[in-house]
């Protein structure tokens, strides 16, 4: 594509010569679909609810509103509310690329993190990005003034109602500016969100976008695993097959510590990623695994939302999600930009009964996968007391040698090393219900 035509792409949106440039030396062709909808409305001053998942481009969407509306003059201009750490520091080093030519003056604010060199970074800032917990504390104490704002971003706004932060949120609306314009953008639109842009928006326009994930390129498949070879299939999946980056996610902290110390044992080059690590161990992780030295990332559903991490080859649910939305969100991280991806969930019988709650309101064919001859790998167990439901099922299984393959299903060892039936128990009968169901298309699987 020529040079003038880019130009003429985003230039028709109403984006003018700085912002022009700095998305040509991005190597930016065209505007994604939340660009075109939204950018020349929020140029005009319309205040917007963006309905738009990850990898939508949303980031450029509300950035090209504050370049074109911020001047380097040394005041809070505009302040980008975020769920994560993570995501701040994302949202800033985009914005800063974008505003090259403009000079502007932008910084990330988040806990985590000494407060103090935060205090003279505001003092130079014209934009400011943030996670609700800390910009309350920097507007409490004074460091931080919202009064003359003329632009507010919420940004992954579902996300932070998940997490409880709406109460903290709505704090910091009502220390803004009542002149400010005001973008709201969000996967979905709950009913709390919903009022909360009632109440502090001004005549918000909506717009939706689709998913940049390609549903052609997107293969979702699942594995039904004995209990005790969930941890063996993973690693035998990671050593076979040769993606390119992948993530594995856990539904909590301990079990993301196990998966990834586990995956270290056996040879795998493996990092964590939740909120229980320190700032920067957590920036040092991310680095790292943008620059492709590490390519398994085993994280919690913190890595799902708001992050852009191109070239992800292969997802693996290692624990289901509690919720549908997390599911689509981690399948979401595969399968962009005209990529092909993978989403792999592997089941053991503890996650009959979530898996096919999910499986009830999903519309996607999700393939069934043949079990391969998978050797049992070696477990550490130390460090087990605090791990969760989520771990225990194969603590301590897998180490015990021997292969398990394609016709060992009717034999699976329950958690006591029995063989499992119909059984006595409650439990059983009921993961044996949601068993056949899900290896039976019960639910609409194909």
């Amino acid at each position: 594509m020529e040079t003038n035509e880019k130009i003429e792409n985003f230039q028709k949106l109403g984006i003018k010569e700085g912002l022009l440039r700095s998305l040509i030396d991005l190597g930016f062709e065209k505007p994604t679909e939340i660009q075109e909808k939204t950018i020349p409305l929020i140029i005009q001053g319309k205040d917007i609810i963006g309905g738009a998942a990850t990898g939508s481009g949303k980031t450029l969407a509300f950035g090209a509103g504050i370049i074109e509306k911020c001047n380097a003059e040394k005041y809070v201009q505009a302040l980008v509310l975020v769920p994560t750490r993570e995501l701040a520091e994302q949202v800033t080093k985009e914005l800063r690329k974008f505003s090259k030519y403009k000079n502007l003056g932008i910084t990330a604010v988040y806990g985590g993190v000494s407060i103090n060199p935060q205090f003279e970074a505001i003092q130079e800032a014209d934009v400011v990005v943030g996670t609700p917990g800390r910009i309350l504390d920097h507007l409490e104490r004074g460091s931080l003034k919202l009064k003359n704002l003329k632009l507010l971003v919420l940004d992954e706004t579902d996300r932070m109602l998940d997490m409880g932060f709406i109460e903290d949120v709505e704090r910091i609306v009502a220390a803004c500016s009542k002149f400010r314009q005001t973008l709201l953008f969000s996967a979905t639109i709950p009913p709390e969100i919903a009022r909360l842009a009632k109440e502090y928006m001004t005549g918000p326009i909506e717009v939706n976008a689709e998913i940049q994930v390609d549903p052609k390129k997107l293969k979702q498949a699942y594995y039904d695993v004995p209990d005790g070879l969930k941890f063996s299939l993973l690693v035998h999946l990671l050593k076979h097959e040769h993606p390119g980056l992948i993530m594995v996610f856990c539904n909590t902290q301990s079990n993301t510590d196990f998966v990834v110390r586990n995956l270290q044992n056996n040879g795998i080059d493996a990092k964590a990623i939740h909120g229980g690590l320190s700032q920067d161990k957590r920036n040092k992780t991310m680095n790292l695994f943008h620059s492709k030295a590490v390519s398994v990332l085993v994280c919690t559903d913190v890595a799902a939302r708001g992050l852009d991490i191109k070239g992800v080859s292969h997802v693996y649910n290692y624990d289901v999600p509690n919720e549908l939305n997390n599911y689509v969100h981690r399948i979401g991280r595969t399968a962009r930009a005209g990529a092909d991806g993978i989403a792999i969930t592997i089941l053991a019988s503890r996650d009959y009964d979530q898996f096919s709650r999910l499986l009830r309101t999903l519309e996607v064919d999700i393939e069934k996968i043949e079990l391969p001859e998978v050797e049992r790998v070696r477990i550490i167990t130390q460090e087990r007391r605090g791990f969760g439901r989520g771990s225990r099922d194969f603590a301590g299984r897998d180490s015990r040698g021997g292969r398990f393959g394609r016709d060992s299903r009717n034999s699976r060892p329950n958690r006591g090393g029995r063989r499992m039936s119909s059984g006595n128990s409650r439990d059983s009968r009921r993961a044996l219900r949601a068993r056949r169901h899900i290896n039976h298309g019960g639910y609409g699987m194909r």
